[in-house]
């Protein structure tokens, strides 16, 4: 089987040459570039499995490569930054990003991250052998991965996309939050308030009324599940919801200060 090639877009020389050590090690091809420039014609250029963006770079912001790399193609992507503040992991994982570190971290851990968001990306957790689900108005053909809301096609990030996946192979049943984040990002920890973020910027793909919604419901101090039918949701609560929009609306609004749209 071929090795996975991982670029790494990453102007700290150290950082850099201490990613690569490891991933080599672990059977990983790497290709390292220190400028955003340089980073956007490899990508073009080698095609890579899987993207390491430092979000501070001298030329261009990572936020934007982020931006114009999911423009053109799926390839996983996980952020490094030296930013504490969770709004800019939030923009990030908003514009397209699978998953983020905060500098300074750990190699090894890196490396449990890429293999995580690989197997996640390239084998698709199966739960029985239907690729067509259908539920509360929502048609997904796995098969195509293709979405339609009441007939109309819906177009999703791959986060989003595979966030609805899970949801919908088991509509009408619950799932829980620490299931979702075991399943999406492979692993165990990840903030169930970045969780919320996806779920509230899903929403507003596939809900009439993103504030009231009616399809993909909460279920106090549990986890969230897609409705058999829309009217299902009566008898659900929809406790973060509130929550969910304050932190949307920060992010909607930090995107558009970022990329100026």
């Amino acid at each position: 089987m071929p090795e996975n090639t991982i670029l790494i877009i990453e102007d700290d020389p150290g950082t850099a040459e201490a990613i690569v050590e490891k991933i080599t090690s672990a059977g990983f091809r790497a290709i390292i570039k220190y400028t955003g420039a340089e980073g956007i014609m490899a990508f073009r250029d080698q095609a890579p499995d899987l993207i390491v963006l430092d979000l501070m770079l001298p030329d261009v912001d990572g936020i934007d490569i982020c931006r114009a790399i999911r423009q053109e193609s799926a390839t996983p992507i996980i952020m490094l930054t030296a930013k504490a503040e969770e709004v800019d992991r939030i923009v990030g994982l908003e514009i397209g990003a699978d998953d983020y570190m905060t500098k300074p971290f750990s190699p090894k851990e890196l490396v449990s991250r890429i293999k995580a968001v690989l197997r996640r990306t390239t084998v698709r957790p199966v739960v029985n052998d239907a690729t067509l689900f259908r539920a509360a108005g929502i048609e997904l053909d796995d098969a195509r991965h293709e979405v339609t809301v009441d007939g109309k096609p819906v177009n999703l990030t791959p986060t989003q996309y595979k966030l609805l996946a899970l949801l919908m192979r088991n509509a009408g049943q619950v799932v829980s939050r620490d299931t979702l984040t075991t399943e999406l990002w492979g692993y165990e920890g990840f903030s169930t308030n970045l969780l919320e973020v996806h779920i509230g910027h899903l929403r507003r793909k596939i809900e009439d009324n993103p504030r009231k919604p009616r399809r993909l419901i909460t279920v106090r101090s549990f986890g969230y599940k897609i409705t058999d039918s829309v009217s299902d949701s009566d008898s659900v609560s929809n406790s973060d919801d509130t929550s969910t929009s304050t932190a949307t609306t920060t992010v909607t609004a930090t995107v558009t200060a970022v990329t100026g749209t």
